[in-house]
């Protein structure tokens, strides 16, 4: 398969019309019918089933699809570390999820600047699941995921810490003197909700509680006594003066860890790794 072939299926697969297909990849219709005509021939399979109204994908084709994906992430991912390493200054873009890893990242990025010859670090602030995407799609070259929430799946990473969990609550909210609380009781709280995080294919789970993205709109709504939420200590670190951080007596820690891809051969990426894990 050529990576020509798979951008258009890819395309053809997204829009399931040959007309937007062909609009979005710039071409004429009939050479990309010609292109996924022999695709199919040469795969041996049926990717598409087509009626005079509409396209839908084959199981095969699905299959495909989630394949072709990886592989062009991968060729993006591959070319642009590729012009990095060729730059004569060079530069290290980390992911992060915005508003979380405060001190930790302050921290980190103040020991790397210290390095001899530390390359120019650019943040990459991120939503829910978003780091990791990044690094598959080589968009970053290092990021800061926390575990259990993230997937370090396909990573090579180090732990940089473990912290235990907070409930974001209402200033005036009558548990918010609490020295701690349980999970179950943040859960049953009839006027506050859990809030709901998109999962890694951007959907929301079903439930009553508010859909955020990430932690200044979801403190905005908590503030305005519309959901709360459990997150790591360190994001409830400095918060607003209407907002409180109450322990989460039984909540599972969560280990933060810097993570790289297994192929990448950047020395400033190592050398960032190295301070991160001497912190």
């Amino acid at each position: 398969m050529e990576i020509r072939e798979l951008r258009y299926f890819v395309a053809l697969a997204e829009e399931l019309h040959f007309g937007r297909a062909a609009e979005r990849l710039e071409m004429a219709q009939p050479p990309l019918s010609r292109a996924l005509a022999r695709l199919e021939r040469r795969l041996g399979v049926a990717l598409l089933e087509r009626t005079s109204r509409r396209v839908t994908l084959t199981e095969a084709g699905a299959v495909l699809l989630a394949e072709a994906r990886a592989i062009l992430a991968a060729v993006a991912a591959a070319e642009r570390r590729t012009r990095q390493a060729a730059r004569p200054h060079p530069r290290l873009v980390l992911a992060v999820k915005s508003g979380t890893g405060g001190a930790l990242l302050a921290g980190l990025l103040d020991a790397y600047r210290a390095e001899p010859g530390a390359a120019t670090v650019d943040l990459l602030l991120c939503e829910a699941h978003q780091p990791q995407k990044a690094l598959r799609e080589g968009r970053a070259d290092v990021a800061l995921l926390h575990l259990p929430f993230d997937s370090a799946a396909g990573c090579d990473t180090e732990v940089l810490c473990t912290e235990g969990q907070v409930a974001i609550l209402p200033a005036a909210h009558p548990l918010a003197g609490r020295s701690g609380i349980r999970a179950a009781e943040v859960a049953a709280l009839p006027d506050l909700p859990m809030a709901r995080w998109p999962g890694p294919d951007g959907c929301y789970p079903e439930g009553p509680g508010a859909e955020v993205r990430n932690l200044t709109q979801l403190f905005q709504l908590i503030a305005l006594g519309r959901t709360t939420v459990v997150v790591p200590e360190s994001a409830g670190a400095d918060l607003r003066r209407d907002l409180v951080a109450v322990p989460v007596v039984d909540a599972a820690p969560v280990t933060t860890v810097i993570a790289w891809p297994p192929q990448s051969r950047l020395r400033a990426a190592a050398d960032l790794v190295r301070v991160a894990t001497g912190l």
